[in-house]
């Protein structure tokens, strides 16, 4: 199943600062371009930290980096999207600057590029739900399953033959972009997630 991942979101014309740069050059960089943080790089694009408004409020040092916030919170472009979401949300951050595999900066991701997955179509998502889950994941008959999509929110019904199905469909349903919710109304005819008990042998009494 594809997900979408955060090179395909991000803004790859990123507005950067150096170590060196001054208090008032970052806070021209933020004003000009309607930004509200900038990353520092180093010599090698490496992002070395992030110089945030709240920096320049909080501090009022000579260069960004006296200013910036370390070391920075940085997210890889071939993660998805959730996985960037959850970091942000985690740590508290409202960008996080997209480096390649040799932690070179190449980009940069915010909250506002992120929702846009959530923007999707019901239409799209149910097909994606029916396409990728049911037919490609599960192998499971088109009509076994109802999917019915409202604001991002799935519901699914119907009757599969094992509780561990309706588990695994239930899982892989959230993970769709675009996806909020799950509503789980699935049945099943046998329950074969209930681990039965060890059978106990002489070796494992203790005496």
């Amino acid at each position: 199943m594809k997900h979408m991942k955060v090179g395909d979101l991000m803004t790859d014309d990123v507005v950067s600062a150096t170590p060196v740069t001054s208090f008032r050059e970052v806070a021209k960089m933020l004003a000009e371009h309607d930004i509200s943080g900038v990353p520092v790089m180093d010599e090698d694009d490496h992002v070395v930290g992030v110089v945030s408004e709240s920096d320049l409020l909080a501090r009022h040092e000579f260069t960004a980096r006296d200013l910036m916030t370390t070391p920075a919170v940085t997210v890889h472009a071939e993660e998805t999207v959730a996985d960037a979401a959850r970091l942000m949300v985690r740590r508290g951050v409202e960008r996080l600057p997209v480096v390649d595999e040799e932690e070179r900066l190449v980009g940069i991701v915010t909250r506002r590029d992120l929702l846009c997955v959530y923007l999707r179509p019901d239409a799209e998502i149910r097909r994606r739900i029916r396409e990728e889950v049911l037919s490609d994941a599960m192998d499971l008959p088109g009509d076994t399953v109802d999917v019915h999509v409202l604001d991002g929110v799935v519901t699914l019904a119907g009757r599969v033959r094992r509780r561990s199905q309706t588990l695994m469909l239930v899982g892989l349903a959230e993970r769709v972009d675009g996806v909020v919710a799950v509503v789980d109304r699935l049945s099943s005819l046998e329950d074969d997630t209930r681990l039965s008990s060890p059978t106990r042998t002489p070796h494992d009494i203790s005496w």
